[in-house]
């Protein structure tokens, strides 16, 4: 082990440990404080937006000199519209309740015993990204609002964007009187900085990767703290043979080309095959207009022949660019089997008006978003009403889809007694 490797432990373990601490004065911290941090900060971001977008510019010109495809580049922007979305999510967290020491299931025992639950902050969150520093803001407060500290340990290609992002954090847990150490951004985006968060259960409660499969994987495969993770976003809209036309080609299209490199894009479109003929040409042209790649199997080849023939590889690939697959089933039960076999449990949509066939695809989709006549790309915390997510869990344990408050929470039992003792 080398001197800088050695270096770099000891500066994410005394990072760790700071976050204990203030890990300790959050868990009982006011309400009140902790959402007037969070205001302050969404105020901050709206002042200083010409800095922030210095320092995104910065990152991107950095991308494109890297030749990082589009798609990289796209997470990586902060937008104007990206800064909005950003600040009002601030104040959607301020305005939510707050979880921490919510106390319900409270039954009475035959001894006069009262038993319940409290939710209760999970600890130090680490949280490890790529790209999109959005996450920075968003992570931050997330874990602020429900009472965890956090270690930011986001990629290379956002340095300069999550460094500016957070020193306006540092500024805003000052002026609400909160530990700097609540929030600490590493400043180091070596492999040994990942490594050392992967290894300290001692400090860390929990790690949540957003990232690319080699980096999801690699922290699956390494770490000795429990893990929040997805792998793959491979979504999908099946168009059931009781679809209303106009409804399918608004939502396949929007869920395909909204955004190309998010994870909640769909990558694989499904279609009843007494609807393939009628629906599949004019939506094809619509993505012809959007350059749009379309891959499909036998069947679609058949309505759709000047296309590419679809290999099995393309079903199990989250594409996060302009092409997308396309296979006609015969069944609503094909649709749901294909999904569940090379789905990525993570978002699936069916276009129907049929109420008997969207229950059945709610309830056999095994998937963490399950949607009728919607489009996926409304996997989102904050279009879910949570003001922002953390990330988007594809496992079944501790939580799945969207990770907001409630997901950075845990529980324990509380039992209220009057001098009671067990005989």
């Amino acid at each position: 082990m080398t001197t800088a490797t050695n270096d770099i432990t000891a500066y994410i373990t005394a990072a760790a440990q700071a976050a204990k601490q203030a890990f300790y004065t959050l868990s009982g911290t006011d309400s009140a404080l902790k959402n007037r941090a969070l205001r302050h900060l969404a105020d901050l971001l709206q002042q200083h937006r010409e800095q922030i977008s210095a320092a995104n510019l910065q990152d991107l010109d950095n991308a494109r000199a890297k030749g990082l495809n589009q798609a990289m580049i796209d997470r990586l922007s902060l937008s104007e519209t990206a800064l909005n979305t950003m600040s009002e999510g601030l104040r959607q967290i301020a305005a939510l309740p707050d979880p921490v020491g919510e106390m319900d299931e409270f039954r009475t025992r035959p001894n006069g015993l009262q038993i319940g639950k409290m939710r209760v902050p999970l600890g130090v969150i680490g949280m490890i990204y790529e790209a999109r520093p959005n996450v920075t803001v968003d992570a931050a407060a997330l874990c602020l609002k429900s009472g965890n500290a956090c270690i930011l340990r986001g990629g290379s290609e956002a340095f300069h964007s999550n460094l500016a992002l957070s020193k306006l954090i540092k500024e805003a847990l000052n002026a609400a009187g909160l530990p700097e150490a609540a929030v600490h951004f590493v400043e180091n985006t070596s492999r040994d900085s990942v490594g050392a968060m992967l290894q300290l259960p001692e400090y860390i409660d929990v790690i949540i990767p957003r990232g690319g499969k080699n980096l999801v994987a690699r922290i699956s495969s390494e770490a000795r703290v429990p893990v929040i993770k997805h792998l793959d976003g491979i979504c999908h809209v099946y168009i059931d043979e009781h679809a209303d036309a106009n409804k399918a080609l608004d939502i396949a299209f929007n869920a395909k080309t909204s955004r190309y490199g998010t994870c909640n894009t769909m990558e694989t479109l499904l279609v009843h095959s007494s609807r393939a003929a009628k629906i599949l040409p004019p939506l094809a042209a619509k993505y012809a207009e959007k350059g749009v790649e379309l891959r499909g199997c036998l069947k679609t080849l058949a309505v759709l022949p000047d296309i590419a023939a679809a290999e099995e590889s393309d079903w199990s690939t989250e594409y996060l660019a302009p092409i997308l697959s396309v296979k006609t089933v015969e069944s609503l039960e094909e649709a749901i089997g294909h999904i569940n076999q090379y789905g990525s449990r993570h978002t699936d949509s069916i276009v129907t008006e049929n109420y008997t066939h969207a229950r059945q695809f709610l309830r056999l989709v095994d998937s963490a978003s399950v949607m009728v006549n919607a489009s996926t790309r409304f996997a989102d915390g904050f279009e879910y009403g949570l003001g922002a997510e953390i990330g988007i869990s594809t496992d079944k344990i501790h939580v799945r889809g969207p990770v907001g408050l409630h997901g950075l929470t845990s529980q324990k039992w509380v039992v209220l007694g009057d001098g009671q003792i067990r005989v």
